[in-house]
């Protein structure tokens, strides 16, 4: 127990194991050909260091907190607070929340809608998502290189769910999907 305490401070680390070495390449690859596929409309940055453990503080409301989340057209979408991810990247501490479907009694995967310093400039600006595969742990992998914008970027019939303020990271995450025209 000293040595996994001494090498989480050692790390910088506040939520857990570092996750286990991936190759991003494989990820950009996937994302070369889905772009050839799709008539060239996707653009992703892959960094490592924008791979970070993140922990859930799950949130233990009963009943379940429902809000509703302002969206790219005029209807809300409703969503359950599932917790708050906290996480670090580049040595600052960040909290992003968690949402789960409304419906799911049990929910299997996590929703997480932010939006960054490159909302609106590099990426599109009402924010990115991320997909999270529920844990029994509380441990995730946040892969800001598998952040992706809304289908509403590329067809505005789709309506997209908008990241909440408390979202709205204060950091750039430069890594995952940017807009076509982006550097």
């Amino acid at each position: 127990m000293f040595w996994g305490a001494a090498l989480c401070l050692a790390a910088g680390c506040t939520s857990g194991p570092p996750p286990p070495v991936q190759d991003t390449g494989a990820y950009a690859r996937t994302v070369e050909s889905e772009r050839a596929v799709g008539g060239g409309n996707r653009r992703v940055l892959v960094d490592a260091k924008y791979h970070v453990p993140a922990s859930l503080a799950e949130a233990e409301f009963n009943p379940p907190v429902v809000i509703e989340l302002q969206t790219s057209g005029a209807e809300r979408r409703r969503m359950r607070k599932a917790g708050s991810l906290n996480f670090t990247v580049a040595g600052s501490p960040l909290t992003l929340t968690a949402f789960a479907d409304v419906d799911a009694r049990v929910p299997t995967s996590l929703f997480v809608p932010f939006g960054d310093r490159t909302s609106g400039d590099t990426t599109y600006k009402g924010g990115r998502y991320l997909d999270l595969k529920r844990t029994p742990t509380g441990f995730y992998e946040l892969d800001f290189n598998r952040a992706y914008h809304p289908y509403c970027v590329y067809n505005p019939s789709y309506v997209c769910p908008v990241p909440p303020r408390e979202n709205r990271l204060a950091a750039a995450i430069l890594a995952g999907e940017r807009l076509p025209a982006a550097k």
